[in-house]
């Protein structure tokens, strides 16, 4: 326990304003996204606009170019949470089942290949549950514009993969910060799951 503090206290000292600032809006992001107001989205935007820089002057193109696609997202889940006569909330609806097949299907033959590629001309500690939680997380940022509800459950594979990637490799303070995100995806959960059951109860 004492070397995890240790590694956390080092994390933090080490974390630039930039990088704070980024942190604090990708929280925000989560928290909004429960409460499915479209704010979330502009919260996610100045997290990942932030983090493109980040990721691009840490020579990590793989993660810039995934910020940049979270960008895009961001401005097309505002203008989707958006469209209901301006309201900041939508439905929240389930995807069938045979759709989570057919995504997670692809995830893994996508992050198989990219694995193997990864393996052969990077020094990758971790290439396929790396390339998994990237491509993984391109299908949960999708469904959570979409405001299905099983995106949550994305979540909390993803992040949970995540935690264990990061520590493995030393960095506590991103292996805290993803422990957190777990917990947030596990409260996201709950909190949507009533708001689809709602209309059922009411009939």
């Amino acid at each position: 326990m004492e070397p995890f503090l240790t590694g956390v206290v080092a994390g933090l000292k080490a974390t630039s304003p930039l990088e704070a600032v980024a942190v604090v809006f990708g929280l925000a992001y989560s928290v909004f996204a429960i409460l499915r107001t479209r704010w979330c989205w502009v919260a996610a935007f100045v997290s990942s606009v932030i983090l493109i820089y980040l990721s691009w002057i840490s020579r990590l193109p793989m993660q810039a170019s995934l910020q940049a696609y979270y960008v895009a997202m961001a401005i097309y889940g505002y203008w989707h949470w958006s469209r209901d006569d301006g309201k900041a909330t939508q439905a929240v609806t389930t995807w069938p089942l045979v759709n989570h097949g057919v995504a997670w299907a692809a995830i893994l033959i996508v992050s198989l290949l990219s694995s193997h590629f990864l393996a052969a001309y990077t020094n990758a500690a971790w290439p396929f549950l790396d390339s998994l939680t990237t491509w993984g997380s391109l299908v949960a940022t999708w469904l959570m514009a979409q405001v299905k509800l099983e995106n949550w459950l994305y979540w909390i594979v993803l992040d949970s993969i995540s935690v264990v990637l990061f520590a493995a490799q030393g960095l506590m303070f991103v292996a805290l910060l993803f422990a957190v995100y777990l917990v947030v995806s596990a409260i996201g959960f709950a909190a949507w799951f009533r708001n689809w059951r709602a209309p059922v109860q009411q009939n």
